[in-house]
């Protein structure tokens, strides 16, 4: 069952959409963090899948704020690009999703985050800041640079991430830099390299065609979601 959300992140209004579980358990509570194009299908529907599949309680999270959806690539790049400069900024309006499910009465406490694109860079910055609460999350092609990298630990979230090693967006140094990060910050920190696949792997819409980088992979897209519910169940028991 998917619903309209809203929650505050400071004093902009989010405009989420909230997926629940069957039944009035209290389960743990995922956000789920979009592309560059703002909330939209793609979001709502891995949110929806979390709840109806796995259980979880699941909230498509509204970034950017307002509801607000660029219009286009061009036109969310520099959006993109002046929340990369802020990380701390990243984790703070992130965290305002992971405040809004822990203060549901569906949630037990237990929190993750999963992200696609910038999202599954916003997954990163939540977890370098060692978020309060913020047990796992899992980032689906996301850029793994930063440019505040840690050089210490621990890192306190389990990390997940799925990433394609044919993506020209996050060449082979970005990993190897990401990976020694991860190393200094004594992470506990999977990550999957899956070869043939591109940036957007999980996103049916990426073609190849308008942005030849992008491209959605049927086989890596089940595979990471298959390595994504393991991760999950491993760290909330």
């Amino acid at each position: 069952m998917i619903e309209a959300f809203s929650y505050s992140a400071g004093d902009v209004t989010c405009d989420g959409q909230l997926a629940l579980p069957p039944g009035d358990e209290r389960r743990p509570g995922i956000a789920v963090f979009a592309d560059i194009g703002g909330i939209g299908a793609h979001t709502i529907e891995r949110a929806d899948r979390l709840a109806d599949e796995l259980g979880y309680v699941a909230l498509a999270a509204d970034f950017y704020g307002e509801g607000m959806v660029p219009q286009d690539f061009a036109a969310g790049m520099p959006l993109l690009q002046s929340w990369r400069a802020d990380p701390a900024a990243i984790a703070i309006r992130a965290g305002a999703a992971l405040d809004a499910l822990a203060a549901h009465p569906r949630c037990n406490g237990q929190l993750g985050a999963i992200g696609f694109c910038f999202g599954g860079t916003v997954v990163l910055e939540l977890a370098r800041a060692n978020y309060p609460g913020y047990l796992a999350g899992v980032s689906f092609h996301g850029d793994l640079t930063t440019i505040a990298p840690l050089n210490a630990g621990p890192l306190s979230t389990r990390l997940l991430v799925c990433h394609g090693a044919e993506d020209p967006i996050v060449p082979d140094t970005a990993l190897v830099g990401f990976l020694r990060e991860m190393a200094a910050a004594e992470a506990d920190c999977q990550t999957i390299a899956y070869t043939g696949a591109l940036h957007s792997f999980t996103n049916k819409n990426a073609d190849g065609v308008e942005r030849p980088f992008a491209k959605y992979d049927a086989r890596t897209d089940r595979r990471s979601w298959a390595a994504m519910k393991a991760h999950f169940a491993e760290a909330f028991g």
